[in-house]
């Protein structure tokens, strides 16, 4: 057994992700199991560009019985099915027991359509149109962070039904709470305690002048060969990839490398611009992985709430810990109709995973950044999924 050699492509290993703590299971061998477990029903790809039934088209009236203004960009709404409430709120009860306790939540719930189309979701969107997006959320994110109270604004997007999402009309919502929820609370920690315990190395530093767990994180990614590595791609501001420590099949993290960002409203005009492209760029490359609209859930961590005031400098703040990044966490595995599950093993001990961050990074990176539907019908639609086998896992 000792002179096996170790190959990460075919031997089942742990990895470890450092903003979390936690494991994965990789089990490169898998990939060739047979499936004849559920499959997805197919969906529905030709949508109308209005709907005279959705909620979110401009001038229709919500469930709620509001009506819609006839928007032409975008639109924010507070949602009519909050999940959380505005202050004042009631205090907690008196606990029954130490281990029973009752933490009362405050805050906002805002819902954001992207475009006044019905059918135009982000891999369909032009730049500037995402770009639109962008600023929306910088608005909405400057607001509700500035409300009194509120301690964390989570921005993020479900697409498609499988996501949970209940309405295909291109949109995402924006969750501001009176605390900093679990997650990002356990990333914004383990960010502090790497910046306490790590010297600065030759990439990017985070404020006063500290190592950043992302800045060496994505300086590292940006060296390694394109062919062996797992950046999916990157322009002059921006990496894609898919990350070391990957859950889902084709997760995808994006993030800046040329400076440390602690939030959207930090972004110069620039990096706002290079923002909308790799947005674009990655969701389309989704699409055309199983020529389908590509589902998933897509959120931002960043600074909990912008700074209130300009008083510290930016490179001087230590609230500026956060390294600005979004998480993509999409379902499908093998094909347009067949997704993964996080059960069995995976609630009860750790997450797994068959194919590897390389190879999912590989995939996407032969995927083109050209839309399937936007490729004539006489020309070979083949060439916007080149390199992709939809039948492996």
């Amino acid at each position: 057994m000792a002179d096996i050699q170790f190959d990460a492509s075919t031997h089942p290993h742990r990895r470890v992700n450092p903003l979390t703590g936690e494991h994965v299971l990789v089990s490169p061998h898998r990939t060739k199991r047979p499936w004849l477990g559920q499959t997805e029903p197919p969906q529905q790809t030709k949508l109308p560009q209005y709907d005279p039934q959705c909620y979110l088209c401009p001038g229709n009236t919500r469930a709620g019985g509001l009506q819609n203004e006839k928007y032409g960009n975008t639109m924010v709404f507070e949602n009519d099915y909050a999940a959380v409430l505005p202050p004042p709120g009631p205090a907690a009860p008196p606990s029954p027991h130490p281990l029973l306790t009752i933490e009362p939540v405050q805050g906002g719930c805002d819902v954001l359509c992207f475009h006044p189309r019905h059918d135009l979701t982000l891999a369909r969107l032009p730049r500037p149109d995402i770009e639109r997006i962008i600023e929306e959320w910088q608005t909405v994110y400057k607001k509700r962070g500035a409300q009194e109270g509120i301690e964390y604004v989570q921005i993020f997007e479900n697409k498609g039904a499988m996501m949970g999402c209940s309405n295909p009309h291109p949109h995402g919502q924006v969750w501001s709470l009176s605390a900093v929820p679990t997650l990002p609370a356990t990333e914004l920690f383990n960010l502090s305690k790497y910046a306490a315990s790590h010297p600065p190395s030759d990439a990017p530093r985070g404020p006063l002048g500290r190592a950043c767990l992302l800045c060496d994180y994505v300086h590292f990614e940006a060296s390694v060969a394109p062919e062996e590595g797992r950046v999916v791609l990157k322009n002059d501001h921006w990496v894609a990839l898919v990350p070391w420590w990957a859950i889902w099949p084709f997760e995808v993290m994006v993030l800046p490398y040329k400076r440390h960002v602690p939030s959207i409203d930090h972004l110069t005009a620039e990096e706002k611009t290079a923002f909308a492209d790799v947005l674009s760029q990655v969701t389309v490359r989704y699409d055309n992985l199983f020529s389908c609209s590509f589902a998933y859930s897509m959120g931002i961590h960043q600074r909990p709430i912008p700074p209130q005031s300009d008083a510290i400098p930016e490179d001087q703040d230590e609230e500026n810990i956060a390294h600005l990044h979004l998480h993509f966490a999409p379902p499908l595995l093998r094909s347009a109709s067949v997704r993964k599950f996080l059960v069995g093993f995976e609630l009860m001990a750790e997450p797994q995973r068959d194919l590897t961050p390389e190879q999912a990074a590989q995939r996407l990176r032969a995927s083109s950044n050209v839309h399937y539907l936007d490729v004539p019908e006489s020309a070979d639609r083949a060439s916007a999924t080149e390199g992709v086998d939809p039948t492996s896992s």
